[in-house]
């Protein structure tokens, strides 16, 4: 089974990128963040063409989360836990690997810039929130992977330049510490478990020539609970998507499991 994480900034702008990367990487699911657009104005059609059905928790204009899936995902959640803004950013559903059942949660994070700011208060609110969810739902079930755009630089290795970012809501030490504590819950950075020191991004800004110079960061990520390391054979950044015409800034992670 392959389950890919990809923060598409605007599922209508990208949805000729989005359906050539169905075809060609042929995910079982597709989690996607950043959809920008109300479940009214959602393109259905043009994934169930492709054998794939949607769950979205939609937002228009802004945020937005949802699930293309050709296997069945049942116990669909829009309401993990009540997010004080009202924003669209999670989405929640069972899936079955052999005899487990995988509680499967696909997330936005707040940016949290600038900080200083009612933004950077909200992105902490929303991880102490979302951990404390987490460990209820440990409690229920012990197989779990989080994955999506957690907007937050885990490590100095994560990104180009470091020093730049050292006041930026991404690699300030408070959230990479909630970071931290969600991994410390009982899981696995699984790009990083698997690729101890690969220097690899997932998002690069349109700005600057950032691409063209590589100059990213890894913000996109597979966090797998312990209870599943066993299952998992294979995680990858595939870069292709980020080169395309039109492109979103982000480019998929992908997740492969016995």
């Amino acid at each position: 089974m392959k389950i890919s994480s990809w923060n598409v900034n605007s599922v209508r702008a990208r949805i000729t990128n989005i359906l050539n990367y169905l075809k060609t990487s042929k995910p079982d699911i597709l989690l996607i963040q950043e959809i920008k657009t109300e479940e009214k104005n959602f393109p259905f059609s043009d994934f169930t063409n492709l054998g794939y059905e949607s769950h979205i928790f939609g937002q228009k204009s802004y945020n937005g989360v949802a699930f293309l899936s050709k296997i069945n995902i049942d116990k669909i959640d829009l309401k993990f836990f009540k997010d004080k803004n009202n924003q669209s950013r999670i989405i929640v559903g069972n899936i079955k690997n052999k005899s487990k059942i995988i509680t499967l949660i696909n997330i936005y994070v707040p940016n949290g810039n600038p900080i200083g700011t009612e933004k950077y208060e909200y992105k902490k609110y929303w991880y102490n929130s979302f951990i404390k969810e987490i460990r209820k739902t440990l409690e229920k079930n012990k197989n779990i992977i989080i994955g999506g755009d957690f907007n937050v630089i885990p490590e100095e290795i994560d990104v180009y330049d470091y020093k730049k970012y050292e006041n930026d809501a991404l690699f300030k030490l408070e959230i990479r510490k909630k970071f931290r504590e969600l991994i410390n819950l009982g899981f696995q950075d699984i790009y990083r478990h698997f690729n101890k020191d690969v220097q690899e991004y997932t998002f690069w800004d349109y700005m600057a020539g950032s691409w063209q110079k590589n100059y990213g960061m890894r913000i996109d990520h597979f966090l797998v609970s312990n209870n599943l390391l066993d299952n998992i054979k294979n995680v990858n950044i595939d870069k292709k998507p980020r080169s395309k015409i039109k492109p979103s800034d982000h480019t998929p992670i992908e997740l492969e499991l016995n």
